[in-house]
Parts: structure tokens; sequence; C-alpha cells
């Protein structure tokens, strides 16, 4: 609880036993009404001096119609009107009202302050310190202060400070806060740590890959401190009615004070009835249910989100995500790990290990990813032989000198220009030739490993209403196609470059249903044009470059496309409380308002249709929170 919640509890606490010795020193020695007056305006002025002043305020700034104002004007309107002639004293009346809209703003400074707490439990990510060599020493200093390359140690029960590259030592992760999975994560040498994980077992030595401000914990941060950018349709529509809405009830209860009995023939008679009435009418319209309960709700869904390895950048984009009819994939990296191993090795004069041994040993120093596959097919070892002359032929392979013999690793156009006779082969995934000497060797078939969750959440996204699944990507179509075919996409768009995956996406988007959202899902850097063209962009938080993920409006931390579904069902449950309280509030309010016109509503009843609404409302905007609920 908030330092300033706690005072406002004891001013109302103090404010009650005020006003009850008020009303019993009143009833036992029968004050005069002036001298009434003065006593009950100190438990009034305990209760409401802040709700006044900021009342004060907005009137001096041109902003005057809010519920601070409203509530001023009824409830000292409610003190006066016993001066009126034929007006009834109402200084209880006035004070209760008083303390019961404090009471209110208690209930959602609690609520409030929970959903808060929850996300600042869950991003409590940010490290206090690193520890880095410097000059064969360990030095304790601030992260912000860490250079990029330098060495850091993380010990057991340290929260890894930056993005870092394991370079000795071997441990467990915890990364429940950044991914919502409970299951520890093991690194080794050559495995990438992220900030704000916790390191559970081993001492590790890393260096550093991100600077502290562009590290995944800071990052995070940021992206949650700015979620309330991006309002939803919702909020916006809450915001256009408050400002239509307050100056309305205002002229209507200024009009519904004077005009009958100005027309009744007795206006000095009739003024205290209507003016009541008026007061009342004014106390019922505060719009404090919806003006702060819907941003609440969308508030608690995107920490929902959170604790479950969801990024929502904004609450615009869970009335996105409720609507998803189309989604649109990248392969590589996405439906796919990214990571190319060998599946085949089809040898034709030589036996299989000889052919992955000249493979490997041809592409030892390229960086691409096909020839890391062969590498880890076939691992370097001291085995005497000598590599020489080794030449990049872009977009055909390598060559190079092996034993003084001249092997080539490449596609079909590097057989051709070596002279080698091969023969066409029906294998799926990218077939790698192997030539020595101009005499053919055989080849070797390489691909790209399947996300294993990648059909699972296909399946989910349909469940959830998702009509159309399309993969957009830029490998050849054979390829793209059997993948496909594995994950139940009926819709391929193969040997795409980075352009023409948007325009498939803008003519994807002129496809879809009015009313309906499209998502595309990706994770390089040539994705991020496409991630800000859809309806909304989701991003792999762990594996997705930089550019991708701030292009994207949702990151998946943990890389699992199953969180994709649990995101619309979140957005969806988020959206469905945002308009029962809607609903709710406005229904209850008018039904209110025509009773107090006609003064058939005490005042009692006005402020359960403020008050009480409102922390009916912020209670139900609390459910958002609680994803055990959403199946």
């Amino acid at each position: 609880m908030s330092p300033k919640t706690k005072v406002k509890i004891v001013r109302i606490v103090c404010s009650a036993v005020l006003l009850g010795v008020a009303y019993v020193v009143e009833h036992v020695f029968n004050l005069q009404l002036w001298q009434a007056l003065l006593l009950y305006l100190l438990p009034y002025a305990v209760a409401g001096y802040d709700v006044v002043l900021e009342a004060w305020e907005s009137i001096t700034e041109g902003e005057c119609f809010n519920e601070d104002l409203l509530m001023t004007i009824a409830t000292l309107g409610a003190l006066f009107i016993g001066f009126v002639p034929n007006g009834s004293p109402m200084f209880d009346e006035a004070v209760f009202v008083m303390l019961f809209f404090q009471v209110g703003e208690v209930f959602e400074h609690l609520a409030s302050d929970n959903s808060k707490k929850s996300i600042a439990k869950l991003m409590d990510i940010r490290p206090d310190s690193a520890t880095v060599e410097r000059d064969g020493q360990l030095l304790t200093v601030l992260p912000e202060e860490v250079e990029l390359g330098e060495i850091i140690v993380v010990k057991p029960g340290d929260r890894v400070p930056v993005d870092a590259e394991i370079v000795e030592g071997s441990t467990s992760l915890d990364t429940v806060a950044l991914t919502g999975e409970s299951v520890p994560r093991d690194a080794t040498v050559g495995d990438n740590i992220i900030s704000g994980c916790v390191n559970l077992s081993g001492v590790v030595r890393a260096r550093v890959t991100h600077l502290f401000e562009n590290s995944t914990a800071t990052r995070i941060i940021k992206l949650v401190e700015s979620s309330n950018q991006n309002k939803s349709k919702s909020e916006s529509f809450i915001r256009r009615f408050s400002r239509v809405y307050t100056p309305a009830v205002v002229y209507s209860a200024i009009a519904l004070a004077f005009l009958p009995p100005l027309f009744s023939g007795d206006f000095v008679g009739n003024a205290s009835t209507w003016i009541v009435r008026a007061l009342t009418f004014l106390i019922a319209s505060c719009p404090c249910a919806l003006v702060v309960s819907v941003p609440l709700t969308f508030f608690g869904g995107i920490g929902a989100a959170s604790k479950e390895g969801i990024l929502i950048k904004g609450s615009a984009y869970i009335d996105t995500l409720s609507t998803l009819d189309t989604v649109a994939f990248d392969k590589t990296g996405t439906l796919t790990e990214g990571v190319f191993e060998v599946l085949a090795v089809h040898p034709q004069t030589i036996g299989e290990k000889d052919l992955l041994h000249l493979a490997s040993h041809v592409e030892m120093h390229s960086t691409h990813p096909i020839a890391a596959a062969l590498r880890a097919a076939y691992p370097s070892e001291d085995d005497g032989c000598v590599i020489t002359d080794i030449k990049e032929i872009a977009g055909q392979g390598i060559c190079a000198n092996v034993n003084g013999k001249s092997v080539a690793v490449g596609n079909c156009a590097l057989m051709e220009s070596v002279g080698a006779s091969w023969k066409a082969c029906k294998n799926h995934g990218t077939i790698i030739h192997v030539a020595v000497d101009g005499t053919y060797m055989g080849h070797i078939v390489i691909s790209d490993r399947e996300r294993a969750d990648a059909p699972a959440a296909i399946v989910s996204l349909k469940n959830v209403g998702v009509s159309k699944v399309v993969m957009l990507t830029g490998d050849k179509r054979d390829v793209a196609e059997e993948i496909a075919a594995q994950m139940s996409i009926t819709e391929v768009r193969a040997e795409l470059l980075p352009q023409d995956k948007v325009s498939a996406v803008e003519g994807l988007l002129a496809q879809k249903a009015a009313g309906k959202s499209l998502a595309f899902v990706g994770d390089g850097i040539n994705d991020a044009p496409v991630l800000a063209r859809a309806d909304v962009g989701v991003a792999m938080g762990v594996l997705g470059s930089d550019a991708a993920i701030e292009a994207a409006d949702v990151v998946l931390m943990d890389d699992k496309l199953s969180k994709l579904s649990k995101a619309v069902k979140i957005a969806r449950y988020t959206l469905g409380i945002a308009k029962q309280n809607i609903v709710f509030a406005i229904g209850i309010k008018v039904a209110i308002l025509i009773l107090a016109a006609f003064g058939l509503a005490p005042m009692w009843l006005a402020v359960f249709g403020d008050t009480g609404v409102m922390v009916l409302a912020v209670l139900n905007s609390t459910r958002a929170l609680n994803i055990k609920s959403i199946k």
C-alpha cells in the first residue's frame, strides 16, 4: 500500500469519527443552522479538502469538467441547501457523500497499486551490479559502466547484468521473469545469456555483446513502461465520451435546478426541491467507473500477458489481437529454428565419412549457416590434412586445395563450372554437391530444423478462430511446401524478397473480412518492414533481431509460437471485461439519472451510482490479471 493511500485511509477514519461526533452534538444541543454548518465543515474538510482543491485547480486551468468538480458542487450544494427557502439541511449527507467518494478512491488506488505491483514484480529484472574483469582484477561496477567486449563473471545467485556470450564455464539459468517458463535453461560455452536471467549453478565468464541500454532487460522494461502510449479503441471511446458527457450533465443539472421552478410559477417555494434533485443528479453522473476501470482492465491484461512471457506494447494491440483472423508466418527462424543440420549423406564414389570430411575442411573458415552445419556433422580434428587456396565463389560455393587435390563444395552451378557430372536428386532441403578434381563425389542434404511446437501452435490458432494461416518465405518453393505440409499450412508463398513479403501482406490485408485483423510473425531484420505493415506484428524475442523486436507490436520472449494463441485468448478475455464494465456503468448511471431527475433517487442511491459502481467496476477489472481462468 502506498503512503498516499495510507494517509487517505487515516483521513477517512478521522472524518467518520468527526461526523459521528458532529451528529451527536447537533442533536443533543439543538444548534442553530449556521452553528451546525461550522460543526460539519470540519469532517467535510478532513475528508474532501483535496477534492475541492483539485476542482479549483481544474477551473483555473480551464479544464473544469471532471469528477472532482462534480463532487465539489454536489457536496457544497448539499451543505448550503438548508439556507435556501423551504430547504432541508443535508449536512450529514454532504459529508457522507464525500466520505464514500474517498472510500471509492481508496479502492481504486489499491486495485491500481496491485496491478502495478504485479507488473513491477515481473519486471524486477534490472540488475543492480556487474562483476567485470579489468587488468587482471574483478571489479563490481554498475551495469551501465560495462563496455562492449569486456569479460563479465556471473556467479550462482547473480542476475545476468547485460547480454553476453559464455566463453568459459556452464550453468543453468532461471528465465521465468523474461519468458514465463519455470524450467531452467542450460547454457555453456558459445551460448548467449540474456540480461535479467538468474544464474542458478556454475560460475561463468562471458563476453559482453550488448551494452546495458541495449540489453534485453532494459528493452523489456522500456516496452512495458511505454505500453500505455498506444490506447485501445475502448479507452479512446471513454476519453471522447467523458469530454462530451461531463459538460452535458453539468448543464443538464443547472437546467434541472432552475427551469422547472421557474416555469412552476413559485420559483422560491420550489427551488429547494429542484436544487436537491440537481445535486443528486450531479453525484450520480460522475463518470469515475468508466474513466478508471477501463484503462485499469487493459493494464491488467498487459500484465497478465507479461506473466506468460508475452510483451504487448499497448492496449491498442489487445483490440487487434481479439479480432485476429489471418496469420502470416516467416519460415526460417520462426516456423523453423534457423539452425541448419545435415539430414542425409549420399556418397557416389567414396564413403559417407570421407564425403563429410572433404566438405567440412573446405568450409572450415566460412561463416555461412550451411558451412556451420557441415562442420558440426564432421567436427574438426588434427588429421594432418593441408588446406590451401580457399576461394569462395559468390552464389555457387567454395573451392579449396585439400592435400594437393582440388575440392569443390557447392550448388549445381559450381559443379558445372568444374566439369563434374552429377544427377538430379529429389531430396527436399538444400543440396550440397562435392567434386574432387572435376569428379563428382556425391551430395549432402542440409535442412533447417522445424520448431518443435510449430505444428501444435498452428492447430491452436485455428482453434481460437484464425481462419487463414499463410507461410511467406524467401526459400525455395519445394522446401517451403514440404515444411508447410508438415504443419498443415495450405497457403505458401515462396522465393520472396523483403519487398515481396510486404506486397504479399498488403494483398492479404485487402482480402480479410471487415472488422478482422492480420498478424505477421517473424524474427529477422528483413522482416521489420512486414512487421510494421501488418495490423499486429509479432516478433520472436530471444532469437529475433533488434530491428524486428523494435518494429513489432507483440514480442514472444521465449520464442514459443504456442504463446500466440494464448495472447489472443488474453486479449479477448481482457476486452470482454472492459465491455462488461462499460455496459454495467452506463446502464446503472442512466437508470439513476432518470430517477434523480424525477426525484425518485435519494442521495445515497446517487452515491452508489457513482462510487459504488466504480468500486464494483474496478474490482471486476482486476480479474484481467487472473490468467488462470483463461483456458
